[in-house]
Parts: C-alpha cells; sequence; structure tokens
C-alpha cells in the first residue's frame, strides 16, 4: 500500500476527500518524524512505538578491496509492532 492508497482508504472510511486524507496523513508522518529527528519515541496504542537508535561509529571492510574504512555514526528509525499488530500478522 502506498501513500496514495491509504488516503483513498482513510477517505472512504471518514467520508473525507482523497485531498483532505492525504493532508492528514501527510501531517501524521510529518509529526513522526520531527519527533523522531528530537530523539523522541512515538507511541502509538494498538499500533506500535516508533524508537531512534544510535548505531556507533565503527570500522569495517571494503568488500571489493578489503581495505579497512571507517563507518560513520547514525541514527536509524525502528518500528516496534504492538500486541494486537502481531496477533493480526500471526493469525
Amino acid at each position: 500500500m502506498n501513500t496514495a492508497e491509504l488516503a483513498e482508504a482513510v477517505a472512504a472510511s471518514e467520508n473525507l476527500t482523497k485531498a483532505e486524507a492525504k493532508k492528514l496523513i501527510d501531517a501524521v508522518f510529518a509529526a513522526i518524524a520531527g519527533a523522531a529527528a528530537r530523539d523522541e519515541e512515538v507511541s502509538l496504542s494498538a499500533f506500535g512505538k516508533f524508537k531512534v537508535k544510535h548505531s556507533p561509529a565503527r570500522e569495517g571492510r571494503n568488500p571489493s578491496t578489503g581495505a579497512t574504512i571507517q563507518i560513520a555514526a547514525s541514527r536509524k528509525l525502528t518500528f516496534a509492532p504492538a500486541k494486537s499488530v502481531k496477533d493480526k500478522l500471526n493469525g
């Protein structure tokens, strides 16, 4: 499912236009991204949690040459589904 399909589904279930639904969906994702940029956890009950994980700088190897390289520290956004979502996925 892409953003347009999600907007269509929300519009149909909530009696909105597709444009209104897309605006709402974009606002939700912008709020989640903004919170992640501030290192905040976003917890959506009955859906799951978005968390920022920090990966420290480390050494790695270039697979083609075998040379040692430095891999910079980074932040990654992770998602942990709620129990209700896990239950839907697993029957």
